[in-house]
């Protein structure tokens, strides 16, 4: 008999273990991922799996009053996400109360095995992360700078200030634009519209904006930075330094104008009177109309020739002709005074004649070389 007892003992041991060492391996890491009114339930699944055989996953939610007031409440679970293949769950249209506390649970599938639940509890007042303001408006009035702020909505557009009631408050930094957000001053409230005073005017401001929950001590993260420039009358010292900025910028102005003028005048007189002069003989040439080179065309065919006349010779022969007859009129003086007489002043009349002559031709040449009717020579 006691053989029998432990004979039955050893073989549910055996098969409490076998059945054990069968079961699929649970998730892990499960987590809630929520703002506001926003829950993603996230696990993670580094496990290997038989081939030709898929992991998929089932997510549930009870409220954990249930489970105190009744021992069988495995009916009062509520699947949400049914053999999926993500390893995540959104929990957002589950229509869970913000000041509820629920009971959360995941296990992983396959088509012949299930692993065991795995179960978080969470409650959204408290974990639920709090979410910044949906926008900031920012208005210079008079001098003062004025805050609108749009509370935080829930996954339905309800503002998050009804689900937190008085416990909802805003932390405000405000700082000079030329200067680090480091120093910002602060300004906590719990109202929509606030407006910032002794504020410098006509300078730049930045605004940013943290929603907090005092009872559970949550922080947002900061909305966007707002900067804006506040109005009011510009102080003297400022509109003395802007006039003298422009004062000096005219007068740089007029200096370069100066400048550019003075250059082009010069260039302007080194042009048409310039500091050295032609000769004299040469102006005078320019000048007489008829004293300018002609040019022929390009065109023309005629070829462009120089004169040439050649007078050299016949007056080395008068100058020859002068020098004889004088030595034969030194001669012949002595001998014959009256023919001596005829004689020479025949021949002073023949050498004024020829000299006249070519005179008179070397002239004529010249005149038609300037007024360009001598013929060509080369022709």
């Amino acid at each position: 008999m006691t053989a029998l007892r432990c004979f039955s003992v050893c073989s549910l041991l055996l098969l409490n273990a076998s059945a054990g060492f069968g079961d699929l391996r649970r998730p892990e890491n499960v987590s809630m991922d929520s703002l506001n009114t926003r829950y993603v339930l996230r696990w993670d699944w580094p496990h290997e799996t038989a081939a030709n055989q898929t992991v998929t996953f089932t997510a549930q939610y009870i409220p954990e009053f249930r489970t105190q007031k009744k021992k069988n409440y495995e009916k009062y679970w509520t699947s949400v996400c049914v053999n999926v293949l993500e390893h995540r769950c959104d929990l957002t249209g589950a229509d869970l109360h913000y000041n509820g506390l629920y009971l959360l649970r995941v296990r992983a599938n396959t088509s012949q095995q299930t692993s065991g639940w795995v179960q978080i509890r969470f409650c959204p007042d408290k974990h639920a992360a709090l979410g910044p303001p949906s926008s900031v408006t920012l208005n210079s009035v008079k001098g003062d700078l004025e805050i609108i702020i749009s509370d935080p909505l829930s996954s339905t557009n309800q503002s998050m200030k009804t689900l937190l009631d008085n416990r909802f408050s805003y932390h405000i930094q405000y700082w000079r634009r030329s200067e680090e957000p480091q120093t910002a001053k602060v300004l906590d409230t719990k109202n929509s519209v606030v407006m910032l005073t002794e504020l410098d005017r006509q300078t730049w401001y930045c605004v940013r904006v943290q929603s907090r929950d005092d009872f559970y001590e949550k922080r947002s993260v900061f909305s966007d930075t707002h900067c804006t420039r506040t109005e009011g009358q510009i102080p003297s010292w400022q509109i003395f330094l802007y006039f003298l900025i422009s004062l000096l910028l005219c007068f740089l102005l007029l200096l370069l104008l100066f400048f550019c003028f003075y250059k082009m005048f010069t260039l302007l007189k080194n042009t048409f009177y310039p500091a050295y002069q032609l000769p004299d003989h040469i102006q005078e040439l320019w000048l007489n109309e008829s004293e300018k080179p002609q040019l022929l065309a390009p065109e023309s065919p005629e070829s462009v020739c120089e004169p040439l006349v050649v007078v050299s010779a016949e007056l080395d022969a008068v100058a020859v002709d002068e020098r004889s007859h004088t030595g034969d009129q030194d001669s012949s003086a002595h001998s014959s005074g009256d023919s001596g007489v005829y004689s020479t002043e025949e021949d002073s009349c023949h050498r004024s004649t020829t000299h006249a002559d070519l005179q008179m031709s070397s002239r004529k040449h010249r005149e038609k070389l300037h007024d360009g009717m001598l013929l060509d020579p080369c022709a």
